[in-house]
């Protein structure tokens, strides 16, 4: 099982940094959309 997720890594070394990018991302968006209807109230 380690062994395939090494080479599954090792395969798609050149998509990672983008798609660890795009993970970050969806994670700001959600705590974003999460947290937006609470900030009006304190205003």
């Amino acid at each position: 099982m380690l062994h395939q997720i090494k080479l599954a890594a090792t395969r798609s070394q050149d998509t990672l940094l983008g798609d660890a990018f795009g993970a970050a991302a969806l994670m700001v968006l959600l705590f974003g959309f999460l947290y937006f209807p609470v900030l009006p109230k304190g205003f």
